[in-house]
């Protein structure tokens, strides 16, 4: 017989975290030697949505694949669905330098193949950006390289050829608000190397529509659209508008007039495929001939068929036509709403749609029932020829025009959503994320500014609207009211016979000093002392009153009186929060003018040689009475420059900053931190930026945010909330690394920095989770360490939290491996499960502290229903974090409050915090006990592998299997081994240790009052423990001696008895 050595020793458990081994890297490298924002690597913002789509020009399905679509934003970027809508995920970040999109084009011949023609076609007086040419992805949208025409800004169309898939076409709009000489057609025939302009008009006229006849790919249309924007005017036509036919594959071109109106505006073009000869045109002009024209010999000769208004209103801003591709009778016309004729043209019908601002259009030549729109709600994807459509509420792609932000905690966020409704969403919810459930509308319109008359408790908010429109809304009867200081339609007016012109945007403020007091801008300036039922002129015309300017919105054919082209406006208004009753305003016209009194007196205070501009936003110092900064754009004058100044004399005297921006890139909003004078926050057309020096100079600050315009900012609770045009609202968490550094890294040590103090707030897992891509982003639960390090080198990295009484009660260890995978534009909508690791990456990193102890002892591959092997939470108190790195140590102090709306004595969070650590220690004995056993009997199955084919050993035997089944049936009671999943716990009950997790884990909640069955449930299973406790150990002192002092006799190795477990 074989002699086995049994040693049946209880295996070293880790009872905090495995240990990696850490990688060799040279540490040598200095941080200075990369950028500033990737120095602050480790911070991310998060968004918190909303996800609710915003405007979408482009649309593409790919042939033959009805699962697969990209879209493009106005300000989003370029998004993808392989699930026909169910989920979409954006793949132009870290690829475009812009977020407008103009056109997709995906090759029929290779659909790996994809263009994108950036900058929006459907172009607005408010909300646009523009474009850096055309960009193209060779795998499917994985990645993206930019294949020239950077100066066209606007692209309206791209077109691939059917078979041949470098030989694309390109319809370049051009700039909206002044001469270009890049519009036209343009060709490639080497996929994007080189281009060649193959129709140009002139510098003022571009290429609005272009279609290419797919059963002869030599044939391509173009309508020429001659347009300017003006920022109180759109002039959309002229002798530029035309419609023109190529034959060889747009080498040349001819214009085709006959039947065609002498002077046209913006017009769109459609062939159908179902016979090439029939081409449609819907065309704006003079209203007699305006409508939808088409030709039934190949553009040669040309009749109107409809004019019905509906197809041609608003014509500046729709105008798209398409044929279906296998009937020559069905034909599209996006409007508002979607418009479809079954007659070739004759007649029109209205559809339903989601949203109703449509933009884009795709349908698929194999099933004509399988139709894509692009409109200002998003993207949505129909298989009924439009009886139903895709939801619209998966992409967070909104359009906001500012943000304000109330005290509550956590705060939330308010802003109006272009083409939609004004937005209340809270910066964290208790769910798994941020909900839709979780977030409404507010008051005004889309174009609302958004205010409250308790920004620690609103019950009223008030939202503005376009032409002057504001109201109410009760949050708690959610009944709403008109409150506009003059009731007035102000549709289709000329702003100079209004009583008072008031922006698209109007600007809407409490006063940080007494929020009952609101201010309201128009040409002049509103206040207001009782919620907006009376208001008061308190100023003069602050606006250059140009009259010159306050006609007509629109022409030489269609009007545009919205509001969107109202000039001579105040666009921003802010109040000192050091000195009431200094108020600052900024108008859309560049006039800035202040008031030290309450608005008995102004001060022009327009900086000398200023331009005319739009003065976007307004901050006054938190920090310093005299000091103030404006940001003002001229894009609308064609002038992509920064203008941004400020001044320490309230205004006398003005510098100019903005030192670092990229060309073509200017500011819309500045702020400066709260904490610390001098840290300046800026948010531009292309990124974000910050300063440290007051202004003086300024660094690309973008970290993880996508390439957005970013709109507004708001610090609240030491975080920055932005608003975006086309990726709805984000926020910086904690501003504290950014204050406590000033940019500056001491590159001899590690660097822990005081984290902002923090609520004693988590949210729920979730049990069942939704559509992954369906939700704003939570911050992590816990705390957030951010930490800097030197080097990225082989020094050991530990973390310990400690308690009030010098008490460790978390210890985390770094690792040079890759915790997570970092996506440009988020993380994705769950924040990552609370690693066991601390990253060690050069510059700053992040770990978050998730409020609880030390993690529980485990049965390896046992599973236990309900089991949450994290420790539990901490009660709110003060703690310390203690961070080494080799022999270099930093430590900070942790505070945790209350979770609000309670406040208990501290007894109360002692009993429960001593109570849960009692089951926790009970949890961990069950489980060293289970763990030991375990360990025991797959030794003992090596003993009856040795000894059962050996003669004489049959008492052996018998005492083996008695021990076998002793432990067996201890083992029954405290843990149940034969659940492996959920499921299971319904067939056998679950063991001793699955209630005490089922005890501690409703213990460890947000209130801690400790219910009275607990205890009784408690009390009980103790003294189940205790009795099972006393078996244990007669186990391992009794049985296991008997079975050893017999193996001895047997002259076999000893099994030796384990350690009892104290009572």
């Amino acid at each position: 017989m074989k002699r086995l050595l049994l040693t049946l020793c209880i295996t070293s458990i880790a009872v905090c975290f495995d240990t990696l081994a850490q990688s060799t890297t040279d540490g040598g490298n200095d941080v200075a030697d990369i950028s500033l924002s990737e120095q602050f690597d480790g911070l991310e913002w998060r968004c918190i949505g909303p996800y609710r789509g915003g405007r979408a020009n482009a649309i593409s399905g790919v042939v033959g694949d009805d699962r697969t679509y990209y879209a493009g934003y106005t300000g989003g970027g370029v998004w993808k669905t392989d699930n026909a809508g169910a989920n979409w995920y954006n793949i132009s970040d870290g690829y475009f330098a812009v977020g407008s999109i103009g056109d997709i084009a995906v090759s029929t011949s290779d659909p790996n193949v994809v263009f994108v023609g950036s900058g929006e076609h459907a172009v607005r007086g408010v909300m646009t950006s523009y474009g850096d040419g055309v960009y193209k992805s060779t795998d499917a949208g994985q990645s993206w390289v930019n294949v020239g025409l950077k100066n066209t800004r606007h692209i309206s169309n791209v077109i691939i050829h059917p078979v041949d898939y470098n030989t694309v076409y390109v319809a370049a709009q051009g700039a909206v608000h002044g001469p270009n000489e890049d519009r036209g057609v343009y060709k490639s025939t080497d996929g994007g190397a080189t281009w060649f302009k193959t129709l140009y008009i002139d510098e003022n006229t571009g290429v609005s529509s272009l279609v290419m006849d797919k059963n002869n790919p030599r044939i391509l249309y173009a309508a020429t659209w001659q347009h300017r924007r003006y920022p109180w005017m759109v002039e959309s036509g002229g002798p530029g508008s035309a419609i023109y036919k190529s034959s060889d594959g747009g080498e040349t071109w001819n214009k085709v007039t006959h039947g065609l109106p002498d002077m046209m505006g913006k017009i769109g073009l459609s062939v159908s495929a179902a016979n090439s000869n029939k081409v449609f045109a819907i065309v704006e002009s003079e209203k007699s001939v305006s409508g939808l024209y088409r030709s039934d010999d190949g553009g040669i000769n040309w009749k109107l068929y409809s004019t019905n208004p509906s197809i041609t209103s608003r014509s500046w801003y729709y105008m798209e036509v398409f044929a279906d591709p296998n009937n020559e009778d069905l034909v599209y016309v996006l409007n508002a709403p979607l418009m479809r004729s079954k007659d070739g043209g004759k007649t029109f019908e209205s559809m339903r749609v989601v949203h109703g601002d449509c933009h884009g259009f795709w349908i698929n030549p194999d099933d004509s029932d399988n139709i894509a729109m692009a409109e200002d709600g998003g993207a949505t994807i129909s298989f009924s020829k439009g009886n139903t459509w895709s939801t619209l509420n998966n992409q967070p792609t909104s359009q906001i025009y500012r943000v304000n932000a109330d005290r509550r905690v956590p705060f939330w966020l308010y802003g109006g959503q272009q083409d939609n409704m004004s937005l209340v969403v809270p910066s964290r919810s208790k769910n798994y994320g941020i909900l839709s459930s979780d977030w409404h509308n507010g008051p005004g319109c889309e174009s609302a500014m958004v205010a409250f008359d308790d920004p620690y408790n609103p019950r009223v908010i008030y939202g503005g609207c376009f032409n002057g429109r504001l109201s109410l809304l009760d949050m708690q009867t959610k009944e709403g009211k008109d409150i506009m200081p003059y009731p007035m339609t102000n549709l289709g007016y000329e702003a100079k016979d209004m009583k008072y012109r008031f922006n698209w945007n109007a600007p809407l403020i409490n006063s940080p000093h007494d929020p009952k007091i609101m201010y309201y801008g128009g040409d002049v300036l509103f206040k207001s002392e009782n919620g907006g039922f009376k208001w008061e002129v308190i100023s003069p015309d602050l606006t250059r009153n140009d009259t010159t300017k306050q006609k007509q919105g629109g022409g030489p054919f269609t009007n545009e009186g919205a509001g969107g082209e109202n000039y001579n406006t105040i666009y921003y208004i802010a109040e000192s929060t050091l000195e009431e009753g200094v108020i600052y305003t900024g108008s859309d016209c560049g006039m800035m003018h202040v008031t030290k009194d309450g608005g008995a007196s102004w001060t022009d205070i327009t900086p000398a040689g200023l331009p005319e501009t739009m003065i976007h936003s307004i901050e006054v110092s938190p920090h310093d009475a005299g000091t103030v900064y404006f940001a003002s754009t001229r894009y609308k004058f064609n002038d992509y420059a920064n203008y941004c100044y400020k001044s320490t004399d309230y205004g006398a005297s003005w510098t100019i900053i903005g030192t670092g921006i990229q060309e073509d890139d200017f500011f819309k909003v500045i702020r400066e931190d709260i904490e610390v004078p001098g840290i300046l926050y800026a948010g531009a057309e292309r990124g974000f930026y910050i300063s440290f020096d007051g202004g003086s100079s300024f660094d690309a600050f973008q970290l993880n945010l996508p390439v957005v315009p970013i709109t507004d900012m708001i610090i609240r609770d030491n975080s920055l909330a932005i608003s975006t045009a086309g990726r709805s609202f984000w926020i910086l968490d904690d501003l504290s690394a950014i204050q406590q550094s000033m940019g500056k890294f001491n590159n001899e040590s590690v660097q822990l920095y005081k984290p902002k103090e923090h609520y004693r707030i988590f949210g729920s897992p979730g049990f069942f989770l939704i559509t992954e891509h369906a939700f704003g982003e939570n911050p992590a639960d816990g705390v957030e360490l951010n930490y800097f390090l030197a080097e990225n080198d082989t020094a050991e990295l530990k973390l310990e939290i400690i308690n009030s009484a010098g008490e460790v009660i978390r210890t985390v260890e770094g690792t040079h491996e890759e915790i997570e995978n970092r996506v440009m534009g988020g993380r994705g909508n769950l924040r990552s499960p609370h690693t066991s690791k601390m990253s060690m990456n050069r510059g700053l990193n992040a770990f978050t502290w998730d409020f609880r102890t030390e993690p529980l002892l485990k049965v390896p591959d046992a599973y236990v229903f309900g089991a949450d092997y994290r420790g539990h939470r901490v009660a709110p108190g003060k703690y310390s974090a203690k961070m080494t790195y080799g022999d270099m140590v930093s430590e900070v102090r942790i505070v945790i409050k209350d979770p609000p709306g309670l406040q208990l004595p501290p007894s109360v969070w002692e009993a429960q915090q001593a109570l849960m650590q009692s089951i926790e220690n009970r949890i961990n004995e069950i489980h060293e006990s289970i763990n030991t056993l375990v360990t025991m009997q797959s030794q003992l199955e090596s003993v009856d592998t040795q000894i059962s084919s050996e003669d004489g050993l049959e008492d052996l035997k018998q005492a083996r299997d008695a021990l076998a089944k002793k432990i067996d049936n201890w083992q029954s009671v405290v843990i149940e081994l034969r659940q492996k999943g959920f499921q299971d716990a319904l067939n056998w009950p679950a063991g001793m240790n699955a209630e005490y997790f089922m005890l501690r884990n409703n213990l460890d909640t947000y209130d801690p009052v400790i219910p009275e069955g607990y205890r009784a449930r408690f009390d009980d299973l103790e003294e189940q423990w205790v009795r099972h406790q006393q078996l244990y150990n007669d186990i391992m002192s009794d049985d296991v001696s008997a079975f050893n002092t017999l193996y001895r006799s047997k002259n076999l190795p000893v099994l030796p008895a384990r350690k009892k477990i104290k009572p």
